[in-house]
C-alpha cells in the first residue's frame, strides 16, 4: 500500500467526444494492466474542439452525462482511483467551469477541483492566442483530498505557473500533486519540465502530470512529455511523445524520509508585506 503505481495518460485528443472516450478507455485498460492503481487523464481529454465554443455543446451538469458515466464506470470496473483530466461543466448558459473530477475505486465521486487560472495568453514568438475566459469560468478552492496512499492535491495546466496555490495545498497536507494539461508546443518545452521539478522539489511531493501530446484536428500541437517526479526532483517516468502513458511506482515511505531529513515544509515563514 505504500509503494502504489501510478500512471499518467498521453493522447492527442479530436472533437469528437466518443472517438477520444473510447481512446482514453484503451489507454486506461493498458496502464492497468501494467499494474496501475490511480491514473491521471489530461486536460481536455474528452473534447479538443475546433473552436472554444465547440465546449458548450457537450457540456455537462455536476453528476450526469456521457463523459461523467464513462470515467464512473471506468474506474469502478478496473477497482482504480481516476484523476478525471478536464471536463466541461456547466456554469451558465453561455460558460462552463473546465472541471477534474476524482473518482474512487468504487466509481464514486471523490472530489472536484476547477481550474483556478485561465490561459488568457498571446504566445511570445507565435501567432497563438487564447482567451479561456471568454468561454470559462474560473474556479475558487483548491481541492487536497485523502487517497489510500496519502493525501492527493490537484491542479490544472496553466495553475503550474502559480507556486502560491501549491505552497498552500502542501499546508493543507497535500503528498501526491496531480496535473492535467493541455501545454502548448512552445510553451512546454520551455516551460514543461523545469516548472513540474521545481513544484515537486518546492512542495516534497509527487508530481503525476499528464499532457496532451501531438498534433490536432483543430491546428494546436501540444507537448507531451507527461511524466512522474518525485519529491527530490527526479523525473523517474516521462513519455515523450504519441499517445500512451508514463508509469511508475510511488515510494511513500520515502518521501517521509524526505520530509523529516529536510524539514523545507516546517521551515515555511508567511511572506509579510514590506514596510513603506
Amino acid at each position: 500500500m505504500n509503494k502504489p503505481r501510478v500512471a499518467c495518460i498521453q493522447m492527442a485528443s479530436s472533437p469528437n467526444v466518443s472517438a477520444n472516450l473510447l481512446e482514453a478507455g484503451k489507454l486506461i485498460e493498458q496502464a492497468v494492466d501494467e499494474g496501475a492503481r490511480m491514473i491521471v487523464l489530461p486536460e481536455n481529454f474528452a473534447l479538443m474542439g475546433l473552436h472554444e465554443q465547440d465546449k458548450l455543446g457537450v457540456a455537462e451538469n455536476e453528476g450526469q452525462g456521457p463523459i461523467q458515466d464513462f470515467m464512473q464506470r471506468i474506474a469502478h470496473r478496473h477497482g482504480i482511483w481516476l484523476v478525471g483530466g478536464t471536463i466541461p461543466i456547466r456554469a451558465s448558459e453561455d460558460k462552463v467551469m473546465a472541471t477534474c473530477l476524482i473518482y474512487d475505486d468504487k466509481g464514486e465521486c471523490a472530489g472536484r477541483y476547477d481550474k483556478i487560472h485561465l490561459f488568457d495568453v498571446h504566445v511570445p514568438g507565435s501567432d497563438e492566442t487564447y482567451l479561456e475566459s471568454n468561454t470559462i469560468s474560473a474556479g475558487t478552492h483548491p481541492l487536497v483530498i485523502q487517497t489510500p496512499w496519502g493525501r492527493l492535491g490537484v491542479a490544472i495546466c496553466y495553475d503550474l505557473r502559480f507556486p502560491e496555490l501549491f505552497r498552500r495545498m502542501a499546508m493543507s497536507g497535500m503528498e501526491m500533486l496531480a496535473i492535467p494539461s493541455a501545454f502548448t508546443q512552445r510553451t512546454g518545452a520551455a516551460h514543461w519540465e523545469v516548472l513540474l521539478r521545481a513544484r515537486s522539489i518546492e512542495n516534497q511531493c509527487y508530481t503525476l502530470a499528464s499532457n496532451q501530446g501531438g498534433y490536432h484536428i483543430n491546428g494546436r500541437e501540444t507537448y507531451g512529455h507527461s511524466l512522474i517526479c518525485e519529491p527530490w526532483g527526479q523525473v523517474i517516468a516521462c513519455i515523450p511523445g504519441g499517445s500512451g502513458h508514463a508509469i511508475a511506482e510511488l515510494d511513500m515511505e520515502k518521501l517521509q524520509h524526505i520530509r523529516t531529513s529536510f524539514p523545507v515544509l516546517q521551515h515555511c515563514r508567511l511572506i509579510q508585506e514590506p514596510s513603506v
